[in-house]
């Protein structure tokens, strides 16, 4: 950092790993190089590994910490504490939803080589935030499906000696830090944040203050530093560093962006509509001061609905074009996320996937009934989980929209867990080898819903050619199905980025020119002029 010059060192083979610094070097996971013949982008990933890479020495001379011979599919993390004095792994198994925990405490020299199980089911989150002495600090929704937090000692693990910190709440809690002497909770109150600061005893101090209604996230630091940072950002607000003082509860603008959009000029309104089956779903809406709702408003419908994955209020550059030029932004939480915790989520996978999907229409009917917009002015998009959600939309409901946007989705529902790590998924969706589960997925699978003959959206996929987790075979076989079997006019195009993956790391003019292409392609079948 002293000298800004790229190190010499060089990894490959790295995925689904973090980077957990230590000593003169960092924990990290990967797996082995492909045999000569295997398909590096599509070929399943087994044996997830973790090594210890020192600073300075070839990536062949890295340590071994964990391998599990007998176990090919699951995910191992490493961690460590701040104070450099236990490291921990998580390790998930292709058949559930949670994790296992392991610690080690690496001071202790009779440990050298012992793992202590912290937490022994794969049924639930857990894990490591810190520590205070030798005991450590673990949130997880074991037995409690908004999460707390929980103080265990390695010397003796078992659930019954654990100690509650924080207790569960009503509302969930969604993220946790151990910095400047302090516990911050971050809990989500209808999809946005909502900061308590406690002791690291679990003393309640007080909320922190926050610009607006939005999402806040970081709140990093060391367990010594006197001041922490956190990001803050909205709809119409630009991620803004903020730096907080635990002790007066203050905090201070660290770094704003220069972005030229005014909040005030923008209105965002958080409404609750029915789905098909009575349940109450909470949607931001978003749209210029002074917009005439004429019914035919050009609207941008984006959703997610899955993987306990909250969709809370973000800023986008990119987004602001479709605001200045009158259109409406509205974003559903649907069932499948993590809004409200373990049970929201699981209304939303596996047998109950399809309410995911009715939660989806009932919002873009919902945007009518308030006058918003139309058919002939409707958009929906997502991405990943949220593109298998564009396309059950439109196969189900092709009358719903004008424009659908349906990015790296997963469309094959009966073969995704048969390439990279597809089989990851297979708790949140199930999988075709179970017979009942079989018929499930058949039932929504985009693109084997498709219909000859059916006048679809006007439909842009967009996919990237080295995209290694959802692989562009979904896109690409859901597109020339989809140009098959189209009836009309509306047009199917899809959009395959070179060089670039599931989204992630993609450069600032491949983004721009992603969505230049998203934003033409909507306002011309919509008919709509831009300003």
């Amino acid at each position: 950092m002293q000298t800004r010059q790229l190190l010499p060192d060089e990894l490959n083979w790295v995925k689904v790993s973090g980077v957990s610094w230590a000593g003169k070097g960092f924990y990290y996971s990967g797996y082995d190089a492909p045999k000569t013949g295997e398909n590096s982008l599509a070929g399943k990933n087994e044996y997830h590994k973790v090594y210890y890479h020192q600073l300075g020495t070839a990536q062949t001379a890295d340590k071994l910490v964990y391998e599990d011979k007998t176990k090919a599919l699951g995910f191992r993390i490493a961690g460590v504490t701040d104070d450099e004095r236990f490291l921990f792994l998580s390790l998930t198994d292709s058949k559930a939803d949670g994790n296992k925990l392991l610690v080690r405490d690496l001071t202790d020299p009779k440990q050298a080589n012992t793992w202590v199980t912290v937490q022994t089911s794969y049924e639930f989150d857990t894990s490591v935030v810190g520590n205070v002495g030798g005991e450590l600090l673990v949130y997880t929704n074991d037995h409690a499906p908004n999460f707390k937090v929980v103080r265990i000692d390695p010397r003796h693990p078992q659930p019954a000696s654990w100690k509650t910190v924080i207790p569960e709440a009503k509302e969930k809690l969604e993220g946790i830090s151990q910095a400047a002497g302090s516990l911050l909770a971050t809990y989500l109150h209808d999809a946005s944040s909502l900061v308590k600061v406690y002791s690291e005893d679990g003393a309640y101090k007080y909320d922190v203050e926050l610009p607006a209604i939005g999402t806040a996230a970081g709140f990093g630091g060391r367990r010594t530093d006197k001041d922490l940072y956190y990001a803050f950002t909205s709809f119409t607000y630009p991620t803004t560093i903020y730096k907080y003082d635990p002790a007066t509860n203050q905090s201070t603008v660290f770094k704003a962006p220069t972005v030229d959009v005014k909040p005030a000029e923008y209105l965002t309104t958080q409404v609750f509509y029915a789905s098909k089956d009575g349940t109450k779903i909470p949607m931001f809406i978003t749209h210029k001061k002074g917009v005439k709702l004429t019914g035919k408003n050009p609207t941008y419908l984006y959703a997610y609905g899955g993987f306990n994955v909250s969709l809370t209020p973000g800023f986008s550059a990119a987004r602001m074009l479709w605001l200045e030029n009158g259109g409406v932004l509205a974003i559903p939480n649907l069932r499948g996320g993590g809004e409200y915790g373990e049970a929201w989520h699981k209304a939303g996978m596996t047998p109950n996937k399809q309410n995911v999907f009715d939660d989806f229409i009932a919002a873009a009917e919902y945007l009518k009934v308030l006058n918003y917009t139309d058919a002939d002015h409707l958009a929906i998009a997502g991405g990943s989980n949220g593109g298998l959600l564009v396309g059950a939309t439109m196969t189900q409901r092709p009358d719903l929209c004008k424009v659908a946007f349906p990015a790296v989705g997963v469309m094959d529902m009966l073969r995704y867990q048969k390439f990279t790590i597809g089989w990851n998924w297979a708790p949140e969706y199930g999988t075709s080898d179970d017979k009942a589960q079989f018929a499930n997925l058949y039932q929504f699978s985009p693109l084997h819903t498709l219909k000859p003959g059916t006048a679809y959206p006007a439909t842009l996929i967009t996919t990237a050619d080295h995209d290694d987790r959802v692989v562009p075979a979904h896109s690409f076989k859901f597109a020339a199905q989809l140009q098959a079997d189209q009836a009309g006019n509306n047009p199917t195009l899809i959009r395959i980025d070179v060089n670039a993956g599931h989204g992630a790391g993609k450069s600032t003019k491949l983004q721009i020119d992603e969505w230049a292409d998203i934003w033409s392609f909507a306002f011309y079948n919509m008919g709509v002029n831009l300003k």
